[in-house]
């Protein structure tokens, strides 16, 4: 009941037994050309292969943004265990000590030793949730070494140019000059 395409072509006047034979030959020919166990390349075969390549290459930038994301957590909390660890905690808070933090000026309380220690630089000032709290130096290289942002840039006297034209040479400014 069910023809083939080529005998309804044949039936319809198209194509001729010669035409047929030739064609059936090349595809013979054709077949026999290929290696044993190579399939003909389906364009299915192909487009599923392309989008299981562009899924493993996804997965991998989303693992790999994860995991970034995992490492900058463990970093901050690297850096608030050496804080909390570290902190100095000042025995008197009687003196005022002034710095800039951005574009605003901050105030801590500290006593006598500490302050000259803050303006020679063998203490630094660390912010960690909002709060400002005193570490040594080498804790402050540490996490700088982590995250610079932590860290409260501060003035130091030691390193203040002189310049020989200034009429102000002489006069002195004290570190616990308050405005």
């Amino acid at each position: 009941m069910a023809k083939s395409l080529q005998e309804q072509l044949m039936g319809a006047g198209l194509v001729d037994n010669k035409k047929a034979k030739s064609i059936k030959q090349q595809q013979r020919k054709q077949k026999k050309q290929q290696p044993k166990g190579q399939a003909v390349v389906d364009e299915n075969k192909t487009r599923i292969e392309q989008e299981r390549q562009d899924k493993v290459e996804k997965d991998r930038a989303l693992n790999k943004q994860i995991k970034a994301q995992a490492d900058e957590k463990a970093v901050i909390a690297q850096i608030k265990q050496l804080i909390a660890s570290n902190r100095i905690k000042p025995e008197s808070d009687d003196l005022g000590y002034q710095f800039a933090d951005g574009a605003k000026i901050q105030k801590i309380y500290v006593s006598a030793l500490l302050q000259t220690q803050l303006a020679k630089g063998l203490v630094a000032i660390v912010k960690s949730g909002g709060n400002y709290i005193l570490v040594p130096k080498v804790i402050s290289e540490k996490i700088a070494q982590r995250d610079v942002s932590f860290i409260i840039p501060l003035k130091l006297t030691e390193n203040v140019e002189e310049n020989e034209d200034d009429p102000y040479a002489d006069y002195k400014i004290p570190d616990d000059l308050m405005w």
